[in-house]
C-alpha cells in the first residue's frame, strides 16, 4: 500500500455508532491539519447523509459503483464531494447492487485499492478513512484490503466479545486468501454508559486486546446534532466534551501512520 494512510472504520454488527465514530475521527484529523478524504462504502448511505451529500447518494451516474467497477474510467471530480472538513467520496443508491456486480469483475476484492490509487494521485490526501456496510462480504473485503487498518467500534455491552471474534475470525480469512496483513489500529468503545457492565467490558477490552489502544466514547446528544448539521463535533459552535477523545484518537493514528511510513 503506498500514498495515504489508509483506515477502515469497521464492525460487522449493526448499532454500534460506526459511522459517528467514522465522521468525527476524520473530523479530528482534519483539525490536526490532515487532508482527508472519506469514503462511504455501505449501500445505506448513513455517512454520505451525515456529511450532508443526500443529493450525491441520489444523483444519476457516474457514481462510487461506476468508479469501483473502472476506476480509471469515471472522471474522478465526479465523484468526489467537497466539504468543509474533508472530500466526500459518497455512497449511491447504485450501491445496493455491489455484492453482485462487483462479484463479476476480476480481482474483486482489489476494486477499492485501485480507486483509492488513482484518488490519492490525484488529490494528494494524507489520510483516507473508509466506512463501511455493517455486514461483512465483498463490500467490506475491499476496505479491509485496501486499508489493511483497522478502526473498531464496539459497544460496551457482552454481545461486543461475540462481534469482535467474528471480526477476528473473518479477518484471519482474509489475511489467507489474499496474501495481506490487517492490523486492528484503535477500538473505540462507543456510547458508554454509567453502568457496572460497561465497566466490565470495558476491562474485557483491555485484556482481549492489549496491544491496541482504547478509546472511550461516552454517549452525548451533541454527536448526533453534528450528524444532522452534517458536519463532525469540531465543526459545530458548542463545546463537546468528547472532542479529547477524538483528538486523542487522531493523534495515536497519525503517530502510528509516521512510524509505518519511516519504517517501510
Amino acid at each position: 500500500m503506498a500514498g495515504s494512510a489508509r483506515l477502515c472504520v469497521t464492525n460487522q454488527k449493526g448499532g454500534v455508532g460506526k459511522t459517528t465514530v467514522a465522521i468525527n475521527l476524520a473530523g479530528a484529523l482534519n483539525e490536526r491539519g490532515r487532508d482527508v478524504l472519506f469514503v462511504d462504502l455501505d449501500p445505506q448511505g448513513n455517512a454520505t447523509e451525515g456529511l450532508g451529500q443526500l443529493d450525491a447518494y441520489d444523483a444519476e451516474p457516474p457514481t462510487l459503483l461506476d468508479a469501483l467497477v473502472d476506476p480509471s474510467g469515471v472522471p474522478l471530480e465526479e465523484i468526489v464531494y467537497e466539504h468543509a472538513e474533508m472530500d466526500v467520496l459518497a455512497s449511491n443508491v447504485d450501491m445496493n447492487a455491489a455484492q453482485s456486480t462487483l462479484a463479476e469483475q476480476p480481482d474483486a476484492e482489489d476494486r477499492l485499492d485501485a480507486l483509492l490509487t488513482a484518488l490519492e494521485r490525484e488529490g494528494g490526501y494524507d489520510v483516507v478513512v473508509v466506512d463501511c456496510p455493517p455486514q461483512l462480504g465483498l463490500i467490506t473485503d475491499n476496505a479491509l484490503c485496501a486499508t489493511e487498518n483497522l478502526v473498531i467500534p464496539a459497544l460496551a455491552e457482552s454481545t461486543s466479545k461475540r462481534s469482535l471474534e467474528l471480526l477476528f475470525d473473518y479477518v484471519g480469512s482474509l489475511e489467507m486468501d489474499y496474501d495481506v496483513e490487517i492490523e486492528p489500529r484503535a477500538l473505540v468503545a462507543n456510547r458508554v454508559e454509567y453502568t457496572n457492565q460497561a465497566d466490565e467490558m470495558l476491562e474485557w477490552f483491555d485484556e482481549a486486546l492489549p496491544d491496541v489502544p482504547l478509546f472511550e466514547v461516552r454517549k452525548r446528544v451533541a454527536l448526533q446534532r453534528a450528524f444532522e448539521s452534517g458536519t463532525s463535533i469540531f465543526e459545530v459552535e458548542e463545546d463537546v466534551d468528547m472532542e479529547a477523545v477524538f483528538r486523542s484518537m487522531a493523534e495515536t493514528l497519525d503517530e502510528r501512520a509516521a512510524r509505518q511510513e519511516v519504517s517501510a
